[in-house]
């Protein structure tokens, strides 16, 4: 399938720019060598671990869903904390667009943002997603399902909320991902594997609770996210890994407290530490070798603050993707 020319739009190489040390290979940073992959056009070969930046230019979800609208603009101020980090070897950077919500049609952005991971996946590339409201999981999942219908896709998600809300009367939104990705693997047969990490008493409702325990969610609550515990969480998520083929994982920037991510759509006033136990966890689930795709979600400029949300999130996906490269 292709893609709805009302649903895309191409990259802007003009967004990739920043200081210049120079052309030499170890002089050089992200604007330097980003590529652009446009999907109105049949995707040319690439190098082995490419990797391709893909925008979800939306927050029609995060408005459904009566949160802080805003993040429509996180793609654009992700991709403008990456301009300046230097180059990582062996890894080839593409930056494939941005799937929009075109007239506020939320489920068709949604299925428009799965054929794109859909192709990008095809082509041998590891699209890593730039949100957007929290509603990009859904798609992200979608075409990642798509593209490996017979193998077994857990879904791992640093998030406040388990986003397991039925749809209400305005429909899908930021907070029915997870409930839409159930229905799915119910219609399909599949398992439902889906792990939560820094879920907070204070942001979900009992029945939220109770709905996480039907479906057989696994989760560890922010309190247990410490040193004391590090090692029983690391365990959980290795056990969690090793029931899967493939994972897919996303970051919702309100996991982190408001000292460090400011500019989301729900602010977190005591959420985690961008520290090491949040390295730790984050380098066992890469180490698992079976990511197969990453979504950033909730970035909000409208309410950041010196750019801090936009700025953690770039610096996330550096070392994720350094991570890879050391691991290829």
């Amino acid at each position: 399938m292709k893609i709805d020319t009302n649903y895309y739009q191409a990259p802007q190489p003009e967004r990739w720019t920043g200081r210049n040390d120079g052309n030499e290979e170890n002089q050089q940073r992200w604007h330097q060598i980003v590529q652009f992959l446009d999907l109105h056009q049949a995707i040319p070969p690439v190098a082995p671990n490419s990797i391709a930046f893909l925008g979800f230019a939306s927050d029609e979800g995060v408005k459904r869903n009566e949160g802080r609208p805003g993040a429509i603009h996180g793609p654009h101020a992700i991709r403008s904390a990456c301009n300046n980090f230097p180059g990582v070897r062996s890894i080839p950077l593409f930056d494939a667009g941005d799937i929009l919500c075109y007239d506020n049609n939320l489920e068709e952005a949604q299925q428009q943002l799965a054929i794109a991971v859909q192709q990008l996946l095809q082509a041998g590339i590891f699209p890593i997603l730039l949100g957007g409201g929290h509603e990009i999981t859904f798609g992200h999942y979608f075409g990642h399902k798509q593209q490996n219908p017979s193998e077994t896709i857990g879904i791992i998600n640093f998030d406040a909320h388990f986003d397991l809300r039925k749809p209400g009367t305005n429909g899908i939104s930021s907070g029915t991902g997870f409930w839409q990705i159930a229905l799915e693997c119910e219609r399909t047969q599949s398992p439902f594997h889906y792990l939560a990490l820094g879920i907070q008493a204070s942001s979900n409702t009992q029945e939220l609770f109770e709905r996480a325990k039907e479906l057989g969610v696994s989760y560890v609550p922010d309190s247990q996210l410490n040193p004391i515990h590090l090692e029983e969480a690391a365990q959980k998520l290795q056990h969690f890994c090793q029931q899967v083929d493939h994972l897919a994982l996303t970051i919702d920037m309100d996991v982190f407290s408001a000292a460090y991510a400011p500019g989301v759509s729900a602010i977190n006033p005591k959420g985690l530490s961008p520290d090491y136990i949040f390295d730790h966890l984050l380098n066992t689930i890469l180490l698992s070798g079976k990511v197969r795709s990453i979504d950033i979600a909730e970035v909000n400029p409208a309410y950041d603050v010196d750019g801090r949300t936009a700025r953690l999130a770039a610096r996330l996906i550096f070392e994720m993707v350094s991570r890879l490269a050391r691991s290829l």
